[in-house]
């Protein structure tokens, strides 16, 4: 029998317009996961996602700090993230921190170094999807503090954070505020506000 939260993650399959892939449907943001271990294979598979994902130029400029709950690790990139993040984000088994190399090995700048980080992360995404791992990306994170705590070199720079684990958590763990917008109807802008056929649009 399905637990709440499986059930909720049934109902959170996106009501698209158009059909697409399924696992993009029933992908979202859970702050909630299983209190499972993610297996090492599974971390890997992850990111040998990230491995094959698409990079101007090959550079691969993305990078990455991750740390399994219990671990120092963890704890430090736990006490890098926002107030806000830290309300809930103790639920989740792993927690990584994005990063991305600011230049090319001559020296450049890389302008299209976060369009990369941002491609794998999306291949890392459908790729957990697929594993039953869901992902919950961080904006919400000191990165200067991790950027320090870390020792990263320079000319490397932290993104952002993300919580991982198997889906399947406990609402309860979450406090109403946040059970509710974990329960709440799925929204997006219409396809019109952001694709224009053959010139801008004004419409926003």
């Amino acid at each position: 029998m399905m637990n709440e939260a499986e059930q909720v993650q049934l109902d959170n399959i996106a009501n698209n317009d158009y059909e697409i892939y399924a696992l993009l449907k029933q992908r979202y943001s859970p702050r909630t996961f299983k209190d499972e271990k993610i297996s090492e294979k599974h971390i890997k598979q992850l990111f040998e996602a990230v491995r094959w994902s698409a990079s101007s130029n090959n550079l691969q400029p993305w990078r990455f700090i991750y740390g399994v709950k219990g671990t120092e690790a963890y704890k430090t990139i736990f006490n890098c993230l926002s107030d806000f993040n830290q309300s809930w984000a103790d639920t989740a088994p792993l927690l990584i921190l994005t990063a991305y190399k600011e230049k090319k090995d001559d020296g450049g700048e890389n302008f299209h170094a976060l369009h990369d980080l941002g491609l794998c992360l999306g291949n890392m995404t459908v790729q957990a999807q697929y594993l039953g791992i869901g992902m919950h990306h961080m904006a919400g994170v000191d990165w200067q503090k991790a950027q320090d705590v870390f020792d990263v070199p320079d000319g490397f720079h932290i993104s952002t954070a993300i919580a991982l684990g198997y889906y399947g958590g406990d609402l309860g763990e979450l406090s109403e505020e946040l059970q509710e917008q974990e329960t709440e109807k799925r929204e997006r802008i219409p396809l019109q506000q952001f694709a224009f056929d053959g010139k801008w649009s004004d419409k926003q």
